[in-house]
């Protein structure tokens, strides 16, 4: 057997000053991804110092603060309900509709997924000891086979069209007695496309299943490009069928980690997600999320980005990412690159038809880029944030001449496995 203890490290006896402790954590710090500079195109949407001052100082001074307890921290009882109403208003929601703030989109899909099983058995749908289902394409979100793992439900992937989009009829096909869920993403993390959400929606109410949207990605984004001018299919709460929603504050909102939404048509169907219990001696627990500690930085935090920014502020933001996004996809097609679908937001997959995708992604991490990636088809995933405007250039010529080098390579490129959360 392995002896492990040699290798683990022990809390230090005695305590350390902050100024060693910082330089070591500087130290730490010096191979992570250069994001300050514009390098990174995932997991840090960087909107400029402004709006990270307004983050910090928002967080810090309710860092120490528990959303779990409304009537000690009626602030962030306040600050959240503001939250959920502008995300409504932003979204379509009817009047009545209700939501909560959560840890991370994860999370508010996990919720969504608990509220429309509850409200299956709820209704008869979903008989006792019946596994319940989940139909979904392809592209959607793999926290779905998270939730599922976790509450016992089958999961139905189908595959999607040759646009890359969910194939509303396939979905239906897939569709039983106990289906609980059907799902669109607005827009999917692999092809950053808005799924066919109205058509999904009529396919749903004619076997009357509940349908979430997982706007993770492009709840706060999608609202304002279309105030911008750009053409997007209905996608939110103006799809009748359309129960739920999740859309990240810490994503395209700019708001601080981890913070997102889950949003429901009606302050009825929440009612389906909230965990009430009274059977221990600590008296009587309600949490409508998954968490029980709910960070009162991450609340605060979101409530001063969300007015920091206001409307017009998010309309410049999301508007210089679209044509960033624009500008990106004029140069890669224009490097005999072929985009995958036709994005209209801040995400943008390519991929070359002759070239290995993969190796170029490799060059470029030389270069110091780090990005996400496309399996299939085999390419390049870019999730971009205002700051790339700066670095667009820059980027497209560090990708010119990684193309160079994967052609000029006279042995053929070792394969890397890119992986997400370690």
């Amino acid at each position: 057997m392995t002896d492990t203890t040699s290798s683990r490290v022990s809390m230090p006896s005695h305590g350390t000053d902050w100024e060693t402790l910082s330089a070591q954590m500087n130290e730490m710090a010096t191979g992570d991804v250069k994001w300050r500079e514009g390098k990174t195109a995932v997991y840090v949407f960087n909107a400029g110092e402004d709006v990270s001052r307004v983050q910090k100082e928002a967080y810090t001074r309710f860092m120490s603060e528990n959303g779990l307890g409304p009537m000690a921290f009626p602030s962030l009882k306040r600050m959240e309900e503001e939250i959920i109403q502008m995300a409504l208003s932003l979204l379509n929601a009817p009047d009545g509709a209700d939501g909560s703030v959560t840890s991370g989109g994860t999370d508010s899909i996990t919720m969504a997924i608990k509220t429309a099983r509850e409200y299956a058995r709820a209704k008869g749908r979903l008989k006792p000891g019946c596994q319940g289902n989940i139909v979904l394409p392809w592209s959607a979100h793999p926290a779905f086979d998270k939730a599922a793992e976790m509450m016992d439900l089958e999961l139905r992937r189908i595959p999607v069209t040759d646009d890359f989009l969910a194939d509303p009829k396939a979905m239906g096909e897939a569709v039983d007695d106990n289906t609980i869920m059907m799902v669109g993403s607005a827009p999917c993390f692999p092809y950053g496309l808005i799924d066919p959400i109205a058509e999904i929606g009529d396919v749903a109410a004619a076997h009357d299943v509940w349908v979430h949207v997982d706007a993770c990605v492009g709840g706060f984004f999608a609202p304002f490009a279309r105030m911008n001018g750009a053409d997007l299919p209905a996608f939110d709460f103006s799809v009748a069928q359309v129960h739920s929603m999740s859309a990240d504050l810490h994503k395209y909102g700019y708001c601080a980690k981890g913070a997102s939404t889950v949003l429901y048509r009606s302050a009825e169907l929440k009612e389906h997600m909230i965990f009430d219990t009274n059977d221990w001696p600590g008296g009587r627990m309600i949490t409508p999320t998954l968490a029980g500690t709910r960070p009162g930085g991450a609340i605060a935090a979101a409530w001063a980005v969300m007015n920091y920014l206001g409307v017009d502020g998010y309309r410049d933001k999301q508007g210089l990412v679209v044509k960033t996004r624009e500008k990106i996809e004029a140069g890669v097609t224009a490097l005999g690159f072929e985009v995958i679908g036709k994005p209209q937001l801040g995400l943008i997959g390519y991929r070359h038809p002759d070239l290995d995708s993969f190796a170029i992604w490799g060059k470029l991490f030389e270069r110091g880029w780090f990005t996400s990636i496309v399996s299939k088809p085999q390419g390049i995933h870019l999730m971009l944030s205002p700051k790339h405007a700066e670095v667009a250039d820059t980027y497209l010529a560090d990708l010119e001449w990684a193309m160079e080098q994967v052609r000029g390579a006279n042995s053929p490129a070792e394969q890397q496995e890119i992986r997400y959360g370690g």
